[in-house]
């Protein structure tokens, strides 16, 4: 089969390696479509250290499927599928406490890393088990349905959270998921959002899409701007989708006394945190790891375009051009947000 190889860090090859084999728990499915995540995109330079070549990256896609393990049961050949990114055992503690994605020996396709190597989606076909199968609903496109895991990523981040829709929030990050998160708290019944990003484009789109404001740093002292806009104490809740210093400190600077910050970015494996600040303001950091259950929502919300997945789609392009639009995404091409690839 044909796929989409890192080769070396910097180095993409589309070329013929071995199909995969299907275990018998295990579905083999013909990849329709899958996005380009940013940490892929980040992944390609080395920066994020889950990203060890020689891999095929890509976990967020949708497909046929077109062959099943001698043990799966309740599917068939030419099903249209998508799947959870999170590869988990269904008798881990975590599993059964309804945390898979913090699950012991979990694995996530497209990443390699100290303590694992699973290859990706962006190829012709991709084996995974059949329970992170998941149907795609009439009307839903394959490329819609690829973008089922960030929606997925940014309902299980809001889940965590414990707010009042009368409560203001911020969202630092006006990419894919930080643009998922609006709508799902739109869609939750709040009114109050703010949105934090480098470029007016984006900021533009969030607005379009259910944001309340729209503030750019270079422009505006950020702080400063978010207390007065709450009778000068700050946000209640603020998600962070970046993963950066630089924004997580955004977001604590705009949070009130006793605010809680989803973490949801995950992009730097170390950031600098003003620790007197978030102790005598007594700040809450929550932590937000990928989803856990959440794909079948995410799923409804796509069909009933509750969720539109298409306002962030900038492109859909051969798999074989793909060195090329990751080149694109990686030297922040103005207008680019989410590129799906199709072999």
């Amino acid at each position: 089969m044909k796929a989409l190889v890192l080769r070396e860090y910097h180095q993409l090859v589309y070329e013929d390696v071995p199909t995969p084999i299907c275990g018998e728990n295990e579905v083999l499915v013909r990849v329709k479509a899958c996005g380009i995540c940013g940490s892929d995109v980040h992944g390609m330079d080395g920066s994020t250290g889950r990203r060890i070549p020689p891999l095929i990256m890509g976990h967020e896609a949708a497909g046929v499927i077109a062959e099943l393990g001698a043990q799966v049961k309740g599917w068939k050949e030419g099903d249209r599928v998508t799947f959870d990114s999170t590869i988990y055992k269904l008798d881990d503690w975590y599993t059964k406490q309804g945390m898979y994605n913090l699950s012991d020996d979990r694995m996530v396709l497209g990443v390699s890393c100290a303590d694992y190597r699973r290859d990706g989606a962006f190829a012709e076909y991709v084996a995974v088990p059949q329970h992170i199968l998941y149907k795609i609903p009439e009307g839903v496109t394959f490329a819609q349905a690829a973008m089922t895991e960030p929606v997925a990523v940014a309902l299980h981040a809001l889940g965590l959270a414990t707010i009042s829709p009368n409560d203001t929030a911020v969202v630092i990050g006006a990419g894919v998921i930080g643009l998922f998160v609006v709508q799902a708290l739109r869609a939750a019944g709040y009114t109050r959002i703010i949105v934090v990003d480098l470029e007016q484009s984006r900021l533009d789109l969030a607005m379009r899409l259910g944001a309340e404001i729209g503030l750019q740093p270079a422009a505006t002292n950020v702080a400063e701007a978010i207390k007065q806009l709450t009778e000068g104490r700050g946000a209640d809740l603020a998600f962070e989708a970046v993963g950066t210093s630089p924004a997580i400190q955004t977001a604590i600077a705009s949070l009130r006394k006793g605010g809680t910050l989803l973490l949801i970015g995950n992009l730097a494996a170390k950031v600098e945190l003003p620790l007197q600040t978030i102790v005598t303001r007594q700040l809450r950091l929550q932590g937000s790891c990928a989803m856990s259950g959440e794909y079948p929502a995410a799923l409804e919300m796509i069909a009933r375009k509750t969720i539109n997945v298409d306002a962030v789609l900038s492109a859909v392009a051969p798999l074989s051009e793909g060195a090329s639009w990751f080149k694109r995404l990686y030297n922040k091409e103005a207008g680019l947000i989410k590129v799906v690839l199709a072999p």
